[in-house]
């Protein structure tokens, strides 16, 4: 196990005051930021480096989001305390860890096997056993646990798939980016069977959302 310093301590007050300065408002994803170790989540290369606001690769040529970022798909969220979330693309963990800590019960997929296993193994291993983490497809969704509250998408899709849409309850909140090379950061929600209002929140970069397994 990594060990969580006070100098890591020191360095995550300055990122909350660089997320404050940046437009996250809500007091309780800044305590998770606060309080969660980002650097358990790098690989000991970038480790130094956690708690600057920009991404850094991980296994199987993915990154672990700028903190910005998963700050701010996780308050266009609105996360309740007991919400069922799913999660697209588990990646690092991290995002994950946070949901966890805001209270929800987090479902997240993630489709390549070795990241899959290396990240269910650290989130067990750092206190957040609690997720539940899957090696599937995450265009498909997880239908045996639909209907969710909320749906995060942590990779940029060409379209919004129809299977995350089908799964969202009414009144829910899927939070996805959209687009090709970049995509524009989407909040849709659910207001009936066939009708959805959707929000646009500014342009960001993600990895694809791939169907196929790895």
């Amino acid at each position: 196990m990594p060990k969580d310093s006070y100098l890591h301590k020191g360095l995550r007050k300055k990122l909350v005051q660089t997320l404050r300065q940046k437009g996250i408002h809500d007091e309780r994803i800044l305590a998770a930021f606060l309080e969660i170790p980002r650097h358990f989540f790098l690989d000991d290369a970038f480790a130094e480096q956690a708690y600057v606001d920009k991404p850094f690769p991980i296994a199987c040529d993915q990154t672990i989001s700028q903190p910005y970022t998963v700050a701010m798909q996780t308050q266009l969220l609105e996360v309740c305390k007991g919400d069922k979330i799913l999660e697209i693309g588990t990646g690092s963990g991290f995002q994950a860890a946070v949901l966890h800590f805001l209270g929800a019960r987090v479902y997240s997929i993630e489709r390549h096997r070795l990241l899959f296993k290396k990240t269910t193994q650290l989130l067990k291993n750092i206190g957040f056993g609690g997720v539940r983490t899957l090696h599937a497809d995450g265009m498909k969704g997880l239908e045996n646990r639909a209907p969710f509250d909320k749906i995060l998408v942590t990779a940029g899709a060409k379209e919004i798939p129809s299977a995350l849409i089908q799964q969202l309850k009414i009144g829910g909140v899927l939070v996805i980016p959209v687009g090709d090379r970049v995509q524009e950061m989407l909040r849709v929600v659910r207001k009936n069977e066939t009708q959805y209002d959707t929000e646009r929140h500014g342009a960001y970069r993600f990895v694809p959302l791939l169907g196929d397994l790895e």
